[in-house]
């Protein structure tokens, strides 16, 4: 065997030796993935019942109710994307503070065999406007901002946790 042919055997065993190394990898890495669904994915798509995926969008209006789901005290809801889609969603639980209708979810689960999606756990969104109620109280006792004038400064114009513990003190 020539030495060219003994180096090209060598580059065909290592290329196998990868490619069988991903192969693996990316097998062992297939069964933890969670896929992100807006309702008209889901809608479109028919994930398989039992296949955990996350379900994401807004609780559409008037579809928030109470109900026992599976023994425990729960609720029913549907998940729109805005645009005319909506997934029905139970989950039994606690649900997180900021959870109402209109409020962007991402919820964890899976469809039932009745198309209903069970949700295993649900997280609840804050816009990105969202302004904590101490930080607020700070840049306006500093007056460095006025609601009524618009969005807040950009946060390099806050210089912090000095203000905001001096806010807190200052309205309690």
């Amino acid at each position: 065997m020539t030495r060219k042919r003994r180096r090209l055997w060598l580059v065909g065993i290592c290329l196998i030796a990868f490619g069988s190394a991903t192969a693996l990898t990316l097998s062992a890495f297939s069964g933890d993935i969670v896929y992100f669904m807006l309702p008209g994915t889901v809608l479109a798509k028919h994930p398989a019942p039992g296949r955990v995926f996350r379900l994401g969008g807004l609780v559409a209006q008037n579809t928030l109710h109470d109900r026992t789901i599976d023994g425990q005290p729960g609720v029913v809801f549907g998940v729109t994307d805005g645009a005319g889609h909506v997934v029905s969603a139970e989950f039994a639980g606690p649900l997180p503070d900021l959870f109402r209708e209109g409020q962007g979810i991402v919820a964890v689960g899976s469809m039932t065999a009745g198309g209903i999606f069970h949700a295993t756990e649900v997280l609840a969104k804050h816009s990105a406007s969202y302004m904590p109620p101490d930080v607020e109280a700070a840049l306006k006792k500093d007056g460095l901002w006025n609601p009524a004038t618009g969005k807040p400064p950009p946060a390099a114009a806050f210089n912090g946790l000095g203000q905001i513990l001096a806010a807190k003190a200052t309205s309690d």
